[in-house]
């Protein structure tokens, strides 16, 4: 195990110039793992509210108070510009999301953090392979977090890492405290999935398809947002900072999220690991495509420095017919985060954002589109008539 650890390590550290790195089995434990170390209980961290609900319950699970940030309406990044003062001074921490792959503004979020005094941590799940202001995304926090699950395809697996090497052991001890036993069924199950998923969907038995993904534990939501269950949730806190009376929801898409990894799982994740630089590129071919076209508010990057985005947020008007259009040539859209988790959890369990406009403008028009398949889904949705939606500048967004 360790020395399997350590491989995959040392493959990240040299990607992000050096900086510690600790294998965690997901992206969502190594956040819980940074949260716990970094905020004492009861603190206020500003996040955004185009977000995946797992990581609102993995912040609640941290005895925290999520506060929900303004956003950029083209690109769903935050807006550190459209933050009041007041709501600046109560925070304990920044958690950025690198949408998409989109970097936040982590230059500027670094600065503000060091005037406050608060840690800025980074959620690059989606962002292997970004950059901003010169370094890789995740480089510029005191603690960041990456998943494995995405654009390697390996389906588990993350990292967290740290700006000081010192607290590495540390965090590594409290890693292995919450890691559950390794366990057969599971890493068949694991092993598995990929060719279950090929031949199920090969066959179009969506139904079965969707089946054995219940089975799984990896498609438990009936629409976009989880059920909250306020009752239950309001019961949650009062146990709160503590993973076990969150697991209901923090599990959700991924049982095996604080699983130890047996051999084959790690060996699948090495190899795909590998790989990632021929998957990065193609990534950023068809993020260039993407973003050239009319459904694109950000335009390509004046630098040229295409991006190798996990997910291109197109704007288009009416969301659900270009949903269906794709649909109709096999293209799935998923990581739709749809409304703002302000809506989605109301004020009981979190701070509203102060300027909500732009997020819920970009939640309901954002067509997260897979770049490997930039050709054919450019094609449906000129071929459906999709209109694209333009930011109005009453929205911001304007950096």
């Amino acid at each position: 195990m360790v020395s399997a650890y350590a491989e995959l390590e040392d493959r990240m550290r040299a990607r992000l110039g050096g900086r510690a790195c600790l294998y965690v089995p997901s992206c969502r434990l190594g956040l819980y793992l940074a949260l716990r170390h970094w905020c004492a209980p009861g603190g206020r961290v500003l996040m955004s509210p185009v977000n995946d609900d797992v990581i609102f319950f993995v912040v609640l699970a941290a005895g925290l108070r999520p506060v929900q940030a303004p956003l950029d309406p083209r690109d769903g990044s935050l807006d550190p510009t459209a933050v009041p003062d007041s709501v600046w001074s109560g925070l304990s921490a920044v958690l950025t999301t690198n949408l998409y792959g989109n970097p936040d503004p982590a230059p500027e979020l670094r600065a503000r953090c060091d005037r406050l005094g608060i840690p800025l941590l980074e959620d690059a799940a989606h962002a292997i392979g970004s950059a901003v202001g010169g370094r890789p995304a995740g480089a510029w926090g005191d603690a960041s977090v990456f998943s494995l699950s995405k654009h390697t395809g390996a389906k588990t697996g993350g990292f967290l890492s740290v700006a000081d090497p010192a607290l590495r052991d540390g965090l590594a001890a409290a890693r292995d405290a919450l890691l559950r036993p390794a366990r057969l069924g599971r890493e068949l199950a694991y092993l598995a999935r990929p060719y279950a998923e090929s031949t199920a969907r090969g066959l179009r038995l969506t139904r079965a398809a969707h089946a054995a993904l219940r089975t799984l534990g990896l498609h438990e939501r009936p629409g976009i947002r989880m059920p909250l269950r306020p009752d239950e949730l309001t019961r949650a806190l009062d146990a709160a900072p503590a993973l076990d009376p969150f697991h209901s929801w923090v599990r959700v898409d991924m049982h095996d999220y604080r699983l130890r990894p047996g051999a084959g799982r790690l060996h699948r994740t090495r190899r795909r690991f590998a790989a990632l630089d021929t998957v990065l590129d193609a990534h950023r071919a068809g993020t260039a495509r993407l973003l050239a076209s009319e459904y694109s508010a950000q335009g390509l990057p004046a630098d040229g420095a295409v991006p190798p985005l996990f997910r291109v947020p197109l704007l288009v008007e009416d969301r659900d017919a270009a949903v269906a259009a794709l649909a109709r040539r096999r293209i799935t859209v998923g990581y739709l985060y749809d409304p703002p988790l302000d809506s989605y959890a109301g004020d009981a369990f979190t701070d509203p954002s102060p300027a909500p406009a732009a997020a819920a403008w970009f939640a309901r028009h954002a067509l997260p589109v897979d770049p490997r398949r930039a050709d054919e889904a450019l094609a449906a949705l000129r071929a459906s008539g999709a209109r694209p939606a333009v930011p109005s500048p009453a929205l911001g967004g304007a950096r």
